[in-house]
């Protein structure tokens, strides 16, 4: 068995400081590191120091250091193996070609992880392979896990990468344009998942799978209306994806083709974990239906309506949209559009090997189609004689 080699002489530690600014060591350890594994200074099968080592390098204490590494790892750029250290991982090679997934919220947004599911049973994905990356339960360490996991699919020199762009953030756009760029100067393909990460009316130069939100706030509002539910809300987070301004669109479309005038006040952006904000909803706009952004929102809502003694349906009847796993399975059993999961991902690994194939082709949207799922929170059982629009 060769005997790895020694790389702690390789190390030299970067400046303290940069630009006038002093750098985290967290920052200093995992940015030395990782440069030099992108540059070829550490070669696959190369052990790094020990941990003990990188810290008197650094003046850093081993657990700033073990973070550091772990990111690596979560990258998959290194692996541990016990009793033999820390190495730089060799790129797997797959019978055919390897893609990444880029969703910063996987394991926070439901809708994701059935997505990339429907890519690995595709019959289009074999024999390709799918690199997965971690996700954090924080939005800002998930924006930061984002951008480094981009750097490691540009060094493994991926076929493609399907991206997912960041919400829930201020820094979402200027984040997701980050990768997007990146992505863009090694010249690899993407296929957004679910959203384009440019506001209305840009559009980015990438195609696109998902559905047709706006369709969906209005088949959503409009089942609402045809349970004779007049005084509506919609209910949206701050700083979601464009989809949910999709949604919000549909919503008001719905309303006018009722002959409803759009209250100013129709439309709430805020936590719906906020009791005081949901309170004042309640005061202001005294809805008898609400429409959620998606089932998540709607979750909580119910949650705490039932909390304060609010009757779900017989006083407010709630929408979602999307119907994950527990929407069946809320207190009160919640009505919402049905995304086909498992379809996008197979679409969306279609798409992104006809791109491959077809690089001339103009970008797309391809959009899988929904269906109303109806449940008891939307009181159609209340009002037997009520057809949908």
């Amino acid at each position: 068995m060769a005997t790895p080699r020694d790389t702690t002489s390789k190390l030299s530690p970067p400046p303290a400081a940069e630009g006038g600014r002093q750098i985290a060591k967290h920052r200093r350890v995992f940015e030395h590191l990782l440069k030099s594994i992108q540059s070829g200074q550490l070669k696959p099968g190369d052990r790094l120091p020990s941990e003990a080592e990188l810290g008197r390098m650094f003046e850093a204490s081993r657990i700033t250091v073990a973070k550091a590494v772990l990111d690596l790892q979560r990258m998959g750029l290194v692996t541990r193996r016990p009793g033999a250290g820390t190495h730089v991982q060799k790129v797997q090679q797959a019978a055919g070609r390897t893609f990444g997934l880029l969703i910063p919220e996987l394991g926070l947004t439901e809708i994701f992880e059935p997505i990339c599911h429907g890519m690995m049973r595709s019959p289009f994905a074999r024999p390709d392979a799918l690199l997965w990356g971690n996700s954090s339960s924080s939005v800002r360490e998930t924006a930061k896990e984002a951008e480094q996991l981009v750097h490691s699919f540009i060094v493994q020199k991926v076929a493609g990468v399907f991206f997912a762009p960041l919400e829930l953030t201020r820094e979402k756009e200027a984040v997701n344009r980050r990768i997007a760029r990146a992505l863009e100067r090694a010249q690899i393909p993407v296929v957004l998942l679910d959203r384009c990460y440019m506001p209305y009316p840009e559009r980015s130069a990438h195609d696109l799978v998902g559905v047709d939100n706006r369709r969906a706030g209005f088949v959503a509002t409009s089942h609402l209306l045809a349970q004779k539910v007049r005084r509506l809300v919609f209910l949206g987070e701050p700083d979601t994806a464009n989809t949910v301004d999709a949604r919000i669109t549909g919503f008001y479309e719905a309303l006018r083709s009722s002959g409803i005038s759009a209250e100013r006040d129709a439309v709430w952006r805020g936590s719906p974990q906020d009791e005081g904000f949901v309170k004042r909803m309640l005061d202001v706009a005294r809805p008898e239906g609400i429409v959620c952004a998606n089932d998540l929102t709607a979750a909580r809502l119910m949650q705490l309506l039932l909390g304060l003694g609010v009757r779900i349906p017989e006083e407010i009847r709630i929408v979602g949209m999307d119907d994950v796993k527990y929407a069946s399975l809320l207190p009160v059993p919640l009505t919402t559009i049905h995304q086909d999961c498992a379809g996008i991902g197979a679409v969306a690994m279609a798409t992104m090997l006809e791109r491959l194939e077809h690089p001339e082709l103009p970008v797309r949207d391809v959009l899988v189609p929904t269906r109303l799922v109806v449940r008891r929170s939307c009181g159609a059982h209340l009002n037997p004689e009520s057809v949908d629009a």
